[in-house]
């Protein structure tokens, strides 16, 4: 899904946050202070913000998205096997994520039952950007299977890459390498079976009914939360 561009107030009230969300969390005592910090009244300010921090902190991680698609797109992966690309993607987005205790206070906010759901789409709406930008064409259920694989890559790195205290992160680099690794394996064990004849049986009704399921109308990417266009 394509979500607007944050306006002037929304842009600042994010900067401001930042340095507070350290000690606060994406809390109200933060948002509180970036009000104070920026300048701009709290009614104005919940105004662009009805949740207050809450908001602020989804768009901090939509805004990690678009970074990594501006990286991506000036990258040259023309010379990558496909597991290295999707590799490549995550390391970029864990680089465009910047402050990573705000990444971290972000992860416990949304770990919360009531924010649960709201953590997951953005997850995934991480995981559509990744596919849809290494050009996936796919329109059946391979959409969503492979968004839902990579939303569960994507948020056991983040988790590992939190508690990773290594010089440049390199633990982080080769726990991605076996994640896509294990993802590879899922994939090439998925392709034998749908060619093995004495599996036919079983195949044929599952392959039909996936063949029912599509996915999002791409004349709408509204069609489902999460999906991710070029502005």
């Amino acid at each position: 899904m394509h979500h607007p561009a944050p306006d002037a107030t929304q842009r600042k009230l994010l900067d401001a946050i930042g340095p507070h969300v350290a000690f606060d969390g994406w809390s109200e005592e933060a948002f509180r202070a970036a009000c104070e910090e920026s300048g701009i009244a709290p009614d104005e300010a919940r105004l662009h913000c009805p949740r207050g921090a809450i908001d602020l902190a989804i768009l901090f991680h939509r805004e990690g998205d678009q970074r990594m698609i501006e990286m991506l797109d000036t990258a040259d992966l023309s010379d990558m096997r496909f597991r290295d690309k999707v590799a490549h993607a995550i390391r970029l987005r864990l680089q465009a994520s910047g402050d990573k205790e705000a990444v971290r206070r972000g992860t416990t906010l949304f770990a919360l039952p009531h924010m649960a759901p709201e953590g997951s789409a953005l997850i995934w709406g991480t995981a559509d950007a990744i596919w849809t930008a290494l050009g996936d064409t796919s329109d059946d259920a391979n959409w969503y299977t492979k968004r839902a694989t990579l939303s569960a890559v994507y948020g056991a790195v983040v988790l590992y890459w939190l508690g990773d205290t290594t010089p440049d992160h390199s633990a982080t680099d080769a726990f991605i390498d076996r994640r896509i690794e294990d993802v590879m394996r899922f994939e090439k064990f998925k392709s034998a079976v749908n060619d093995n004849p004495l599996l036919k049986p079983f195949t044929v009704p599952l392959g039909k009914l996936a063949g029912q399921i599509k996915a999002p109308g791409r004349s709408d990417p509204e069609d489902v939360p999460g999906r991710w266009t070029r502005p």
